[in-house]
């Protein structure tokens, strides 16, 4: 048309210009000697846009009657095409670069481990590793061997189960799936999987942890601090206990009074672990009086879902220093990937989107304290997993087998994956299977009642001229990735298939296609122009409209007529409705991409097909309906291996590959005073009334904190006085240690140890003020000095408080710091060194005058988890002392840190920065640390003068929760000092139930500036933006600090 002729000048001008993918592929197109503009423009250029109001443009378009403004609208959208696309090459180019030189790094973390173990690897392992080419071919492969399964023999077993799934609305009744994105599968599935482990022999209680909503814009349940879900087990031989069964626990974290979506809830993390290990150490101390014999039954694992979830699981494993399992449902670096191809934002607006690079790391730090990770399918592993720095598949493979055969593996771990799909309940659709005689015919005959057919079979038949023939039935989104389009051509141009069979395409719920999103609208569009080409009235049914509950009996009408489920989507990440279908006794033809070909594994039930082979669809599906016995060989087969994806057999599955963890629990070697008190005497105050302390948190949701609360936050006033009067005792607890036997050893021993375990509160001085040479300043004895006064100034305030100090320096340094200042070391209740690698009590004897300080031995067990020295001063000396270039290259070794032997000790390796310009970031190098298989905590401190590796579990913030785990003083009665900046953990002191005063122009200069490459996640993901905990003083004068702190008090009153 002469109208459109300026389009081929307008193209011909885009194909000349510098753009090197369009260049290529016109060559390409003229090569073959046939190379059409307009062609091109709409399968190189048009097809890979997709923005979301391109489509109602074109209805605009289309609607404009006048020539000219028609013309001038349709050039202007191709501009808007023309500068996506090439907004889309750049990013893809800006891809290209990034995968380029991640594949570098990664080579380079393999090179580095061959180096290390190449004394003592064999040379089978030398060629896994050496092996660096990342092929798509060779996939995940898990040995089981010598894990023996988990039978029901085990009942005598009462384990304790921690699950973690913090957004979205969780609620175990009338669960609102769909509401919103963060309400959908995985609340059903964390639900389920809660009532099911309940349910197994051997496991008495299941916490499943979520975020407490009580906003109007939701259901009042969401803000109930408990609900139970299940009672405990279904066998009667077993004792269901007071505490027993499955619960929803709510904890409050973030605003109280909104709803917040998941990527909102980052900065709120450290609060929520807070909040829900003051439950764990209630309820653990509960079930050690029920099934422990008195001693604490610490949590058997803790497993978070989702991101989110993992971060928080990793902190609270860490500090109570047991096994975690991680659940990724969906996993960030495969969404950024997706995004990014899209071309229709850049990374630093997906980032502000999503908060993508925040959750991304906690994905990463997961994989850091994870035993055990938990997929649906091996593609999971293989094509999600692999994209990340923590998980190598080849170095994970050499060094399970290592550790089989009992090698050292220098200090490099990798987590364990293992490929357990969901679970479902299939008692009720089994029953109908097996009843599939007595089912209702498909249309009513006479005197039959109409409430004798499902009304959706009504609705699916009313576009079908013969509804007694065969059904193909397709469910799914109508999203252009599932190929419903595809399967519609397939079947449009076969006539054999046409004659035999009927097609049912339920894709979703619709009013009006026009306001659909583009994607969706495009598919249902292009589905009816291709009913219209192929002629297919009354062979294809595709119902506008049907509810969840409709499923199961679109299912049982497909399966009346000796029909055939179909998922021919380009790829399928697992495919829970082919298990569906399979329950209701359909055969399948799934696409051989992703998650369908361990389903088509464990079922034999059906025919796996390539998504893009039209004729190889269409042959498929007339193979299974037109040979009968092949049918019903099929049908049995998925009736008689559905077990597989029930419940039980997921649970037993779970429990066995959970069991296979090494598995670690407190343990306290030091048989200090405080264990050898009677249960009213060794707790704090909150927990002296024990026996109520698991329905602690399901009271009064103000009160989820309430540890060291002496209220019970339940019962009769005068009941609650009763009980409290009872267990008082005339002498107290602290007077009676120092009573006892004042000549003997365990008098000596009581003095020892930490009157940290008397306190009911803690000031903890974590001031980092250091000169350009990395010395403390003066400043710093000022602020002790007055903290101390601000002690004495409140005397209500001052009642039961301790003094701990938090610092990077070691110990020797620190003493002697203090000793300058003419500060006592006694005069502290703990001291934390070294970034949180070590803790010291002073004696607690008056006659204390050499100052002595003890280390607490429980601490350093505490934080030796996957804590290898070696390998790790070897992997820090060689990434900093060796540059990279632009490009990633490695550059001439130059002197940028070198040890500081006076500095390190056996869990902190320290070095002094010699050129901080050349320091790499924090970042950076956990990067290349994961990589290479090394797990530990990295920090810049002391004015960017000394760069710190600590043991993982390790660091000033855990350190407060070792002595909440192991003293029961409340993180949240906690006051730590800070100044402005500080070390590069400095952000990780702000977040938490405990309060923080920020002492304003103290410190000048910090650390923080090495913490974060750009690109990186944003401050604002770690530390809230505004906290009632968080208070700013401009003095260091006792009087202030003393006002801020007693202010701080009353924040959560």
């Amino acid at each position: 048309m002469a109208v459109n002729e300026w389009i081929n000048g307008y193209l011909e001008a885009i194909l000349n210009s510098k753009s090197s993918n369009i260049d290529e592929n016109k060559e390409n197109l003229r090569e073959q000697g046939h190379f059409n503009p307009t062609k091109y423009f709409v399968e190189e250029v048009v097809t890979g846009v997709d923005e979301t109001d391109l489509h109602r443009t074109w209805i605009k378009v289309v609607a404009t009657r006048n020539t000219r403004e028609r013309s001038s609208r349709l050039e202007n959208m191709c501009w808007r095409i023309w500068h996506l696309t090439r907004k889309k090459k750049q990013l893809e180019w800006e891809d290209y670069q990034r995968v380029a030189k991640r594949r570098f790094e990664r080579e380079q973390g393999r090179i580095d481990v061959r180096e290390d173990m190449s004394e003592d690897m064999s040379e089978s392992e030398k060629g896994d590793i050496g092996d660096l080419g990342d092929s798509p071919n060779k996939t995940y492969q898990h040995t089981a061997s010598n894990v023996e399964a988990w039978s029901d023999d085990r009942k005598e077993k009462k384990l304790y189960i921690v699950l973690i799934s913090l957004h979205g609305l969780v609620r175990g009744e009338n669960m609102e799936l769909g509401r919103d994105s963060d309400t959908g599968g995985q609340i059903k599935y964390v639900v389920e999987l809660a009532r099911a482990l309940a349910k197994t022999p051997g496991v008495y209680r299941v916490d499943l942890f979520t975020r407490q909503v009580s906003s109007p814009e939701v259901d009042w349940s969401y803000g109930e601090p408990t609900e139970m879900l299940t009672a405990g087990t279904d066998d009667p031989d077993d004792d269901v206990g007071e505490s027993s069964g499955a619960y929803i626990i709510r904890i409050p974290f973030g605003p109280r009074d909104k709803y917040l979506r998941k990527e909102l809830l980052w900065n709120h993390i450290q609060e929520f672990v807070d909040g829900a290990l003051a439950h764990i150490l209630n309820m653990s101390t509960a079930l050690g009086e029920q099934i422990g014999g008195g001693n604490p039954v610490w949590p058997y694992v803790i497993h978070g879902h989702y991101a989110d979830a993992g971060d928080s699981a990793a902190i609270l494993s860490g500090a109570l220093n047991v096994p975690m399992v991680l659940t990724g449902h969906s996993l960030g670096r495969n969404k950024l990937e997706q995004l990014l191809k899209q071309g229709r934002q850049s990374k630093e607006d997906i980032n502000s989107t999503y908060r993508i690079m925040r959750r991304i790391e906690a994905e990463e730090l997961s994989l850091d304290a994870a035993e055990l990770v938990i997929t649906s399918t091996r593609q999971e592993i293989d094509e999600q997993w692999g994209l990340y720095d923590g998980f190598d598949v080849k170095l994970e493979k050499v060094l399970r087998a290592r550790v089989r055969q009992g090698v050292d593996c220098h200090g490099r771990f990798m987590p364990r994956m293992a490929v357990i799909p969901p679970g479902m309940d299939f008692s009720r659709v089994i029953q109908e299977a097996n009843e599939a005689d007595g089912d209702p015919p498909l249309t009513n005959t006479e005197g039959s009642s109409p409430k004798t057919v499902p009304p959706i079979w009504s609705e699916v038949m009313r576009f079908l001229t013969n509804p007694h023939k065969p059904m193909i039935l397709a469910l799914s989104r109508p999203d252009p990735k599932k190929n419903i389009t595809t399967l519609l051509k397939a079947f449009g141009e076969c006539h054999s298939l046409r004659g035999l069979a009927n097609l049912t395409l339920i894709m979703g719920n619709r009013d009006d296609i026009d306001e659909m999103t583009a994607g969706n609208a495009c598919v249902l569009t292009t589905v009816l122009k291709l009913v219209d080409k192929y002629d297919l009235y009354g062979q294809v049914a595709f119902p506008k409209h049907h509810k969840q509950n409709d499923v199961p009996e679109i299912y049982r009408l497909a399966a009346k007529t000796k029909g055939v489920f179909i998922n021919p989507a380009l790829v399928e990440p697992f495919g829970l409705t082919l298990i569906e279908a399979a329950a209701h006794g359909l055969p399948m033809v799934a696409t051989k991409n992703g998650g369908p070909v361990d389903i088509h594994r464990a079922l034999n039930n059906g025919l796996l097909i390539d998504p893009h082979d039209q004729q190889g669809i269409s042959n498929a599906l007339l193979k299974l309906l037109s040979e009968k016995t092949l049918w019903q060989e099929c049908q049995k087969s998925g009736w008689k291996n559905i077990h597989l994806f029930s419940w039980p057999e997921h649970c037993q599955t779970y429990l066995t590959r959970v069991a296979s963890c090494r598995m670690r629990h407190p343990a306290w070697k030091t048989d200090t005073p405080a264990d050898g008190m009677s249960k009213e005497d060794s707790l704090n105050d909150s927990l002296r009334d024990v026996q109520d302390a698991s329905l602690l948190l399901s009271i009064d949701g103000d009160r989820s904190y309430s540890i060291n609360d002496s209220s019970d936050g339940g019962g009769d006033i005068q009941d609650q006085v009763t009980r409290v009067m009872s267990k008082m005792k005339k002498p107290q607890s602290s007077d009676k240690v120092g009573d006892m036997n004042n000549n003997s050893t365990s008098s000596r021993n009581n003095n020892k140890y930490p009157v940290l375990r008397k306190r009911r509160k803690l000031i903890v001085i974590a001031v980092d003020c250091y000169d350009s040479k990395g010395e403390p300043e003066k400043a710093m004895i000022g602020v002790i000095q007055e903290t101390f006064n601000a002690i004495k100034v409140d005397a209500q305030f001052g009642k039961g408080v301790g003094v701990a100090i938090s610092t990077a320096m070691p110990l020797s340094e620190l003493v002697d710091f203090l000793k300058r200042g003419n500060i006592k070391v006694h005069e502290f209740d703990a001291m934390v060194c070294s970034s949180g690698s070590e803790v010291y009590y002073p004696c607690a004897s008056e006659e204390n005058e050499n100052d002595e300080l003890y280390p607490d031995p429980d601490y350093a067990t505490h934080v030796e988890y996957r804590w290898g020295s070696d390998g790790i001063k070897k992997t820090a000396w060689k990434l900093m002392n060796t540059p990279e270039d632009q490009d990633g290259k490695s550059g001439k070794p130059s002197k940028v840190i070198e040890e500081d032997v006076k500095s390190s000790n056996s869990h902190c390796l320290s070095f002094q920065i010699k050129n901080v310009e050349k320091a790499r970031k924090v970042d950076d190098l956990r990067q290349k640390f994961r990589m290479r298989g090394l797990r530990c905590h990295l920090m810049y401190c002391r004015n960017s003068t000394r760069m710190q590796v600590i043991p993982l579990l390790a660091s000033r913030a855990q350190a407060l929760r070792f002595f909440f785990v192991r003293w029961r003083l409340n993180v949240a009665n906690m006051y730590v000092l800070l100044g402005e900046t500080g070390d590069t953990d400095y952000e990780e002191l702000i977040s938490g139930t405990h309060k923080t005063l920020i002492l304003k122009g103290l410190v000048k200069t910090g650390s923080e500036g090495l913490l974060r490459t750009s690109g990186s996640y944003y401050k604002e993901d770690i530390v809230p933006e505004e906290s009632p905990r968080v208070a700013y003083i401009n003095s260091t004068k006792a009087e202030d600090i003393a006002s801020a702190l007693t202010g701080l008090s009353k924040c959560d009153s």
